[in-house]
């Protein structure tokens, strides 16, 4: 791949930093016959639901987390002793993420923190390391490392034969290497590049992927970009689809699991003009593609073609994903000055 920024050398580190956590990260024990909360903000509470989606998955419905927005889990929402809370936060810095493990302490509940590894200690009961900080300001490397480890944590309620999901995850860092190698992301920004909005769609644990996408390419290419599920996509909101508009669909594990309707929903696209409708896909023929070792492992590799189409756009754009305007004004002043 093409370094040009710091962004691309980051991306270029996720197999190396996804092997290092699967054989260094111990995963602490939760109880499934307790609540359990994962909660972030932003990029985190994205991670936060892929979380949730594998425990719910893995124990066929048995147990079923929540994943909830940290700003609201820190002010307005219920806590009690019985509930575990699942953190996660990169810099472990953010108000919100802090305000929920102090409050969840407060409460008598269980407490886990997910940080990256210069991340000051942490008030939980048990913190789990990720990456070092990034040198660029469009975190990618953090997003996935996030997903490792709790990959890790929902492991334990993998019922083995039935899924192979803790078997999986050793497979990530190779399927991570080809899917960096073979993404085909050039090719696709050189498409997307004159969209104007851009529309992301997946479905079901792809959405957490694409919505992740979305608050990326915005943050390194300066594009807006809206992440939706199909069927939102189909209600309501083509009114507002026009031919200057592009959007990228990440295909279903099949094309029946969704009920067809994220076919439909291309072909609505297409014959309402859009310029560009692209696939993002497990196969050699999508406009974007990547490489997953099972169905449920899909969020850790799909937003990797994403990231790198950050970095694409962001060369043909003239803008900086390592940055974020947080060298130009009025974002310098702006932004510097808000506490997050």
């Amino acid at each position: 791949m093409t370094l040009r920024f710091n962004l691309d050398s980051q991306i270029s580190t996720i197999p190396t930093v996804t092997a290092e956590l699967l054989s260094s990260t111990v995963a602490p024990t939760l109880d499934g016959n307790r609540p359990i909360i994962f909660t972030g903000i932003g990029t985190s509470l994205h991670a936060a639901r892929v979380a949730a989606n594998w425990v719910t998955y893995l124990t066929d419905g048995k147990v079923r987390p929540h994943a909830v927005d940290a700003h609201d889990m820190a002010t307005t929402l219920p806590l009690t002793a019985d509930d575990q809370i699942v953190v996660i936060s990169h810099r472990g810095t953010k108000i919100f993420p802090t305000a929920t493990l102090e409050r969840a302490a407060k409460a008598g509940a269980s407490t886990i923190a997910v940080v990256g590894q210069t991340a000051p200690e942490q008030p939980a009961d048990v913190t789990l390391r990720t990456c070092a900080n990034e040198t660029a300001g469009t975190f990618s490397v953090s997003y996935i490392a996030s997903l490792v480890v709790l990959g890790k944590i929902a492991a334990q309620f993998d019922q083995g034969a039935r899924s192979g999901f803790a078997q999986s995850l050793g497979e990530l860092p190779a399927a991570a290497a080809q899917t960096i190698n073979d993404s085909g992301a050039g090719a696709a920004a050189k498409i997307l590049n004159q969209a104007d909005p851009l529309l992301l769609v997946g479905f079901g644990s792809d959405l957490p992927t694409v919505q992740e996408a979305a608050l990326k390419i915005k943050e390194g290419a300066w594009m807006w970009t809206e992440a939706m599920s199909p069927e939102f996509a189909l209600h309501g909101t083509p009114a507002s689809y026009h031919p200057e508009m592009a959007a990228v669909l990440v295909e279903p594990t099949s094309t029946t699991v969704d009920g067809g309707r994220t076919q439909i929903l291309s072909k609505a696209l297409t014959d309402l003009g859009l310029f560009a409708v692209l696939s993002c896909a497990e196969r050699e023929d999508a406009d974007l593609r990547f490489t997953s070792p099972s169905p449920l492992l899909r969020p850790v590799t799909s937003i990797i073609p994403l990231l790198q189409l950050t970095a694409e756009l962001a060369a043909l754009r003239g803008t900086n994903p390592d940055t974020m305007h947080g060298d130009r004004e009025p974002w310098a002043t702006v932004m510097t000055g808000l506490q997050l």
